[in-house]
């Protein structure tokens, strides 16, 4: 099964990439974890900048992908309901994709397209940083199926 982190940004800092590389690397072989990086918009104008960052995010996303969008007004899930849902997801066999848009947040048409909505929290976080801690939830989810000692709850 294929999961992918996509997120709008280019040129994120090396604490960024480093943290991304720490927790993909630990992902077990059958659950790689990829990140797919589009660019910012910039000044598009009239309000355009996350119509443009999602048609950039659409033009990456695989026809079957099970597309996850992270919006701070979604549910906050457990880390014990995202290792149930990636425990489904297997089953499932279909990429999953987790859609983090810039900082204006993800376009409606991307929130239209979601089969699910999740939320890290009320917090305001930089984009850049939801991807290092998605892909922490994500590596954690799989110790908790795998039984690893990891996560401690």
């Amino acid at each position: 099964m294929e999961l992918v982190v996509a997120g709008v940004g280019t040129r994120m800092p090396a604490w960024v990439a480093d943290g991304w590389r720490e927790y993909a690397r630990r992902m077990p072989p059958h659950l790689p974890l990829q990140l797919v990086e589009v660019p910012v918009a910039g000044k598009a104008g009239a309000g355009r900048e996350s119509s443009l960052e999602a048609e950039r995010l659409f033009g990456k996303l695989p026809e079957r992908a099970r597309v996850v969008a992270l919006e701070i007004t979604a549910r906050p899930w457990s880390t014990e309901k995202l290792a149930s849902r990636l425990e489904q997801w297997q089953l499932d066999g279909d990429p999953v994709w987790f859609l983090i848009g810039g900082a204006d947040g993800l376009d409606a048409s991307v929130l239209e397209r979601a089969d699910e909505r999740w939320s890290l929290g009320l917090a305001t976080l930089p984009h850049m940083l939801v991807r290092v801690l998605v892909a922490e939830q994500l590596y954690r989810a799989s110790t908790i199926l795998s039984g690893h000692p990891y996560h401690r709850a």
